[in-house]
């Protein structure tokens, strides 16, 4: 970004914090507008009370995006709703901040391989006996670039199970874990 720009914002009376956060996510959406986000990643960091934890990892690939990740501390054998939500906002110690799931064509909750969903319908992530859980799928509707386009976004992992039916976030509970999917560096 050009000088005059970070000027005239904190001439704004945004500060140089803010104006350095303002133009880091201008600068990631003129990168997908140009087709040039091939990898995102989000840290997750657990919500008051809660230990979960992880990395996610988003890959442009033929025919969507490979989204895998791995997290930690969640209770043991359980199943947890993991979505991406409206904003990549972490600063409140309950995770709302993230605001509700991504869905920019207003569709209903749904399965992540159903016809109409929210883009952020990601399902369940299943911990095994030691509260570990690995999450590999290939998304069709989650982009990297374009209109569905997921960085800057919150990721989440919810306390309880997605039941894919109730409106409008299937019954997930409260947040654990929640991450900003935000541009990955190149291979």
């Amino acid at each position: 970004m050009k000088h005059w720009t970070k000027t005239a914002l904190t001439a704004m009376g945004l500060g140089a914090a803010a104006a350095a956060v303002i133009l880091a996510g201008y600068s990631h959406r003129i990168l997908a507008a140009e087709g040039g986000v091939k990898a995102a990643i989000a840290v997750l960091a657990p919500t008051d009370g809660s230990t979960v934890k992880g990395t996610v990892t988003f890959k442009q690939v033929e025919g969507g995006v490979e989204i895998e990740g791995h997290i930690s501390g969640l209770k043991p054998s359980s199943k947890h709703g993991f979505h991406i939500h409206e904003f990549g906002d972490q600063s409140s110690p309950d995770g709302k901040a993230a605001g509700g799931h991504f869905n920019p064509a207003g569709h209903d909750h749904g399965a992540p391989d159903g016809d109409k969903r929210h883009v952020g319908d990601l399902g369940n992530i299943e911990a095994d006996a030691q509260g570990n859980a690995h999450y590999k799928r290939l998304d069709k509707s989650v982009e990297l670039n374009g209109e569905h386009c997921v960085l800057g976004r919150g990721l989440v992992v919810h306390a309880g199970t997605d039941d894919l039916k109730t409106q409008p976030t299937g019954d997930a509970g409260a947040r654990a874990a929640v991450g900003v999917i935000g541009v990955a560096k190149g291979e």
